[in-house]
């Protein structure tokens, strides 16, 4: 069994359709990030494990889903229909089977589904990423896994949007096997809060840049 963390912030809409399609042997650890509509009941309702962290940031939901799965490689992906679950075995294969130590899915967006002042932002970032890591990355992908034990060794202290950013940081210093594969990108379900809007890209980028610093 695999857990795959889906922090959540009023997705209900998005909800069923990720549940649906994931794979067999993959379990959903779905974290309530303080919604206000019905998430967390429609995600227990469909079968999903599902817990709380009101301390608002994806970070901090992303950390206690870490915290409280149980398998040993663990998943993380966006819960708002941007990435089908039907791809999670292409990310977590080479990590069951010892190849990799942490591999991210790269984005192939479909059309109008990635702003061009969120893909320049990504740009950038991972430019700075592959200058600091020596990997040659191209996204800084948000559907990811890793092992449990080793993510929760590498200290993780962003509890915001640089959460994504400093693990990969993170994991090029201790010299992890770092690698990419392709994963189909959508125009996500509900309303963004953050790259959809220049606002949201601009909170996600300064976040990103404490984590750099």
């Amino acid at each position: 069994m695999v857990d795959v963390v889906l922090p959540v912030l009023d997705e209900a809409q998005a909800i069923p359709w990720v549940l649906s399609r994931l794979p067999s042997g993959y379990r959903a650890l779905v974290v309530d990030n303080g919604s206000s509509d019905d998430s967390a009941e429609i995600a227990s309702r469909l079968g999903a494990t599902v817990v709380s962290e009101p301390r608002r940031g994806f970070g901090a939901a992303c950390f206690t889903g870490l915290a409280t799965a149980e398998s040993e490689v663990v998943c993380f992906m966006d819960c708002d229909a941007s990435l089908d679950p039907t791809e999670l075995p292409a990310v977590a294969d080479p990590v069951l089977a010892g190849a990799s130590d942490l591999v991210m899915g790269r984005r192939v967006a479909s059309r109008g589904a990635w702003p061009v002042h969120a893909r320049f932002a990504n740009r950038v970032l991972s430019l700075e990423l592959r200058r600091r890591t020596g990997k040659a990355l191209a996204d800084i992908g948000p559907m990811r896994a890793a092992r449990r034990s080793e993510l929760l060794a590498l200290g993780i202290r962003d509890r915001r949007f640089g959460w994504p950013l400093e693990m990969v940081l993170r994991a090029g210093e201790a010299g992890w096997r770092i690698d990419e594969v392709p994963v189909g990108y959508a125009p996500r379900t509900g309303r963004s809060k953050v790259t959809g809007s220049i606002r949201g890209t601009a909170r996600t980028v300064r976040d990103m840049a404490v984590a750099l610093r």
